[in-house]
């Protein structure tokens, strides 16, 4: 099961902008993360939930969406995200978030994935202009975006070939094409005791 969740977990970029994400889905999404380990226990994240389509207009202008893919400006108009979760780090709870994100990022993910949606985890923003945009105050670190919405793209994960580019592509038909490192290159041999 968790495999299955793992593979249909992609970093979706066009979506079915008919299908509207409710803050619902949106809330219940970031209580998973309630139910996930927090460094020293510090539970310092915080979010901003949107589903409205004037504010996730506001929000996508800020957005970089891929930047493998050249002169690709992001989703147009009927593929864009319907929802967008903000992660924010209370800097007065903690300074590092590092750790506790990528836990709360990933399980927000797999629970979009359950739920039959998608999301794409964005960390290129431009963060002062959406903390000017929206009145976001100083004591909150903006950390990631992350867009959520019913996937309308196919996504295809391949090995990675030796000395092969770890960049993604996409083919004439639009399919969506993810080189992965296979497990022979991730996991290491214990070095021999004369250190080779």
């Amino acid at each position: 099961m968790l495999k299955e969740l793992l593979q249909k977990n992609r970093s979706y970029r066009r979506f079915n902008e008919a299908v509207c994400v409710t803050e619902q889905q949106l809330s219940d999404l970031v209580a998973l993360t309630r139910l996930c380990p927090s460094a020293a226990n510090l539970q310092p994240l915080r979010y901003l939930l949107s589903c409205d389509p004037q504010r996730n207009a506001r929000i996508f202008q800020y957005l970089a969406w891929a930047g493998y893919l050249k002169g690709w400006p992001g989703p147009a108009e009927g593929e864009r995200p319907t929802g967008y979760i903000l992660v924010l780090g209370d800097t007065t709870i903690g300074e590092k978030f590092t750790c506790d994100l990528g836990i709360a990022a990933q399980s927000i993910l797999l629970g979009a994935v359950e739920q039959g949606l998608g999301g794409c985890m964005i960390g290129a923003f431009q963060k002062q202009k959406l903390r000017e945009e929206f009145n976001i105050p100083t004591r909150f670190d903006i950390l990631l975006v992350i867009a959520i919405g019913q996937p309308a793209e196919e996504i295809r994960l391949v090995d990675k070939q030796e000395g092969g580019d770890i960049k993604y592509w996409r083919d004439e038909q639009g399919v969506h094409y993810v080189p992965k490192r296979t497990l022979n290159h991730l996991i290491l041999h214990w070095p021999t005791q004369s250190g080779e």
